[in-house]
């Protein structure tokens, strides 16, 4: 299809979500934050009367014993728990489906998610499971989900995907491991904790690639191009969070003050995407981590930069802002240069926190099946500039080892 029809295809598309979300009811969601909030989450579950409560995580939160620390605040509660400890990285159907049988079997009314975003994922698609016989396959897109959904609550164990804040999941195929994305206001959890305390002890490459995803969300949400609600605000906070935060907390993750940033900063970001959506950056990414395995943030953090030059030219004003917003540069400055000190700061920072600028896990022989994949999906998002099949033959090139 020829680039002008393409774009012309993807306004009238936009054109069609914002009249579509125009309709969607607004979800109440309550966030407590700072140290020792994970135990106010936990007290605000006994509050709503929940009896019967399913804990959805991963076998080494449980085995380092994390899980049990957080739900000591329920003791005395006489609420009945169940776990779901099969999730793994990028959840499939099979592990929403075996998670979903545990939720019926033990009658659970709700669910605490607790770990990263594969648990959160995971935890929001099985609420929805075990309430409905339906195929979560068929509920990939938006607002399909249209039933009664176990109330969820969350707690994240990392700082990037800002999965806490959005009613959208992420699930892969088993099969092909292509991903989609559910996505609807019955998602959206209803009370969450960013408790620092819980994450001090994350491992500084996580904290790298976890917190690069968070930056990458921010980011896309800004320079996209539909404007919502306070998706500005929150990404700029975002921005700001993680730059200040981030390289502390990489080099000394026992800083409370650099974790509790990082939190909010994932957060704020999680806030400015479920009002707007991802970008290009994720339109590759998740190609890449469907196909290989590779971490998304780690897939993020090699994309980013490559596609914020790509899109220089339609992004720079935003860019240049956001220079000026982490001290890149002086407001007032050549919009373009400014921009690219931005994209720089962003390569300076992926470099400080030990993130290398390629992998060696992608082969040039799927080039083309990975920029056709790539192209579908980010004409589904707000971005500033159309993905073309060079410029993502070029991007994957610049990543490739």
């Amino acid at each position: 299809m020829p680039m002008f029809l393409r774009k012309l295809v993807h306004w009238l598309y936009l054109q069609l979500m914002k009249f579509a979300v125009s309709f969607a009811p607004s979800a109440r969601h309550t966030a407590f934050a700072g140290s020792g909030s994970s135990a106010q989450l936990c007290q605000h579950i006994q509050r709503t009367g929940v009896k019967k409560l399913l804990v959805v995580t991963d076998k080494p939160l449980r085995e380092l014993g994390i899980v049990d620390r957080t739900l000591a605040a329920l003791d005395g509660s006489g609420i009945d728990v169940a776990f779901y400890d099969g999730v793994l990285p990028d959840p499939t159907y099979d592990q929403v489906a075996a998670g979903a049988a545990v939720a019926r079997s033990h009658g659970s009314e709700a669910i605490l998610a607790i770990g990263g975003g594969s648990s959160i994922d995971a935890a929001k698609i099985i609420a929805a499971s075990a309430t409905s016989d339906g195929n979560p396959a068929d509920w990939v897109g938006f607002g399909k989900v249209k039933h009664e959904v176990l109330t969820l609550f969350v707690i994240p164990t990392t700082s990037g995907t800002g999965s806490e804040a959005t009613m959208g999941a992420v699930i892969s195929d088993t099969n092909t491991h292509e991903k989609g994305v559910i996505s609807g206001g019955t998602l959206l959890p209803q009370a969450v904790a960013l408790d620092p305390d819980l994450i001090t002890g994350l491992p500084p490459h996580i904290t790298a690639a976890t917190g690069m995803d968070a930056l990458t969300h921010a980011i896309e949400a800004y320079i996209g191009v539909w404007e919502r609600g306070t998706r500005s605000q929150d990404a700029r906070i975002a921005v700001k969070l993680i730059f200040d935060n981030l390289a502390a907390a990489y080099h000394d993750g026992s800083k409370l003050d650099a974790r509790a940033g990082l939190a909010m900063g994932a957060y704020y970001g999680g806030l400015a995407i479920n009002q707007v959506n991802v970008g290009n950056v994720h339109a590759i990414a998740h190609q890449l981590g469907g196909k290989y395995g590779i971490p998304h943030g780690l897939a993020n953090a090699l994309v980013l930069p490559h596609v914020l030059d790509f899109c220089h030219d339609e992004a720079q004003e935003r860019l240049a802002e956001l220079a000026v917003l982490i001290g890149a540069g002086q407001e007032g400055g050549d919009s373009s240069q400014l921009a690219h000190a931005f994209v720089r700061a962003v390569r300076d920072l992926r470099t400080e926190v030990g993130i290398p600028d390629h992998s060696e896990l992608i082969k040039r022989e799927d080039y083309d099946y990975l920029a056709d994949l790539a192209i579908a999906e980010g004409a589904a998002y707000p971005v500033p500039r159309l993905l073309d099949k060079g410029s993502v033959l070029a991007i994957l090139s610049h990543v490739t080892d």
